[in-house]
Order: C-alpha cells, then sequence, then structure tokens
C-alpha cells in the first residue's frame, strides 16, 4: 500500500482569509447602516426641532388668539356696561327734562296766578287811592300826583300845612294794607329860582311828606325820596296857577318783586 496523503497546510490560512474578509464587509455594512441611522436620527431630530418649533409658534399664536379673544371680551363687556350706563343716563336726563318741564309749567301758572292777583290789588289800590288824590297806571305800578288840589306847598316852602295831615293820613292808612310794594316819594319845584336850588328844595318837600307817612306807621325801609327841582314840570307856563301845580310831590308805587335799577321819575 502506498503512504497516506499528507494534509494541505494553504487551506486554513484560506478560510482564515475569508474569515477577515467577512468580518470586515460585516463591520463596514454595520458601519454604513450605522451612519444611515445616525443620519436618520439627525433628520429625525431636525424635523423634532422644526415641528417643536411650529409647536411653539402655534402655541404663541394660540395664546396671542386667546389674548386677544379676552381682550374682546372685556373690550364687549366694558362697550356693554357703557351702553347701560348710556341708556340709564339717556333715562335719567329724560326723566329730569320731563321734571323740569312740569316744573316749568307750574311756575308759569304760578307766575300768572301772581300776576294776575297783583293786578287785582293795583286795580283796588288805585279805586282806593284815587278818592284821596289823583292816581294813574304806570307801567310799573300807580303814581299818585299830590298837587295843589290835594296837598298844596307855598311859595319856597316844604313844610305840610295842618290842612292837608289829614290827606296823607288816608293816604298812609291805605299804604300800610299792601304788602311787597316799594314806595318812592319825588318832590318838584316851578320855575322861579336855580336849578341847584330848587333841587334841594325839592328834596326838601319829598323829605316831609317820607318823614310824614313814616310818623303815620309806614314802613321807612319801603321809602325812597329824590328830589327833581324844576324839571318834569306837571302843566307849561309861568302864570301863577301853573306854578302852584308844579310846587308839588308824586308818590310811586311799584311792586318790589320787580327788578328796578336806580330810582327814576314816574312815567308820565
Amino acid at each position: 500500500m502506498g503512504a497516506p496523503p499528507e494534509p494541505r497546510r494553504g487551506r486554513p490560512v484560506l478560510w482564515g482569509l475569508i474569515s477577515v474578509a467577512v468580518v470586515a464587509a460585516l463591520v463596514a455594512l454595520f458601519y454604513r447602516q450605522l451612519k444611515r441611522m445616525e443620519s436618520q436620527i439627525n433628520s429625525l431630530s431636525e424635523q423634532t426641532e422644526q415641528i417643536n418649533s411650529r409647536l411653539a409658534r402655534v402655541e404663541q399664536r394660540s395664546q396671542t388668539a386667546a389674548q386677544q379673544a379676552n381682550q374682546a371680551a372685556q373690550s364687549a363687556r366694558a362697550a356693554a356696561a357703557q351702553r347701560d350706563q348710556a341708556e340709564e343716563a339717556r333715562a335719567q336726563a329724560v326723566t329730569q327734562a320731563q321734571h323740569a318741564a312740569q316744573q316749568a309749567s307750574a311756575a308759569k301758572q304760578q307766575a300768572e296766578e301772581y300776576r294776575r292777583q297783583r293786578e287785582e290789588e293795583l286795580t283796588h289800590l288805585q279805586q282806593a287811592l284815587g278818592q284821596i288824590a289823583e292816581t294813574r297806571r304806570t307801567a310799573m305800578g300807580l303814581v299818585m300826583t299830590l298837587g295843589s288840589e290835594s296837598v298844596r306847598f307855598d311859595f319856597d316852602k316844604s313844610d305840610i300845612k295842618p290842612q292837608y295831615r289829614e290827606t296823607l293820613s288816608r293816604i298812609a292808612g291805605v299804604l300800610s294794607t299792601v304788602k311787597g310794594y316799594s314806595i318812592y316819594v319825588y318832590g318838584y319845584t316851578d320855575d322861579v329860582g336855580s336849578q341847584e336850588y330848587n333841587l334841594g328844595l325839592s328834596e326838601r318837600r319829598a323829605d316831609a311828606v317820607r318823614n310824614y307817612l313814616v310818623s303815620s306807621g309806614i314802613d321807612p325801609k319801603i321809602l325812597t325820596t329824590k328830589g327833581f327841582g324844576k324839571s318834569n314840570p306837571r302843566v307849561p307856563g309861568d302864570t301863577p296857577q301853573a306854578r302852584a301845580k308844579n310846587r308839588r310831590v308824586e308818590i310811586g308805587i311799584v311792586d318790589s318783586t320787580l327788578r328796578v335799577e336806580g330810582i327814576v321819575p314816574p312815567a308820565r
């Protein structure tokens, strides 16, 4: 028999090289897969960041929208409250206007009634005083003329003669019954003498009548005097008769509720 064949020495080396190659290939494959996985992970990370960024923007927009909605709701509530207040104010204004109109109407009626009553009083007063001396109506009240027919003043005199005191007492009796009137006593002279002298004389005549009325019970607070001298003569001319008529005192009776600025002579 022949000798057995010797084993081949090169086969293990070959298998070793093959194994190394296989391992290297596997390692390379694993490395590539690892790289792909890393790339995918990075891509996923970028996508996640983008998604998170979008979510953040969406959340911010949502918060902004919620704030705007809240502000809009607050504005709507404020507008509703203002509307309610405006309606309430308008209702109150209407009520106040109606109340003011009612008060104005009532005041007008009262004023008309007051004027009617005062007109009646003046009419009765004119009738009573007209029985004593000449009395006429004016726009502001009544004017009595105490001339030569009722209270005569002598030339250059201001004293009241005894025979005329009864006339003034009767006048004081009538005036003491009226309320709410102011009484103005005006003195006049004839045309003889200077204006300055006659002013003083006319004032003394007015004061004489005023003092007698006060002594007869008329409240001095409602009495005012003024002298006009020889101005506003009652009748023209320089005859003794004309001069006697112009030496006079006139009594103005004015409703004290009227606004009278200053002291003016009675309307002719």
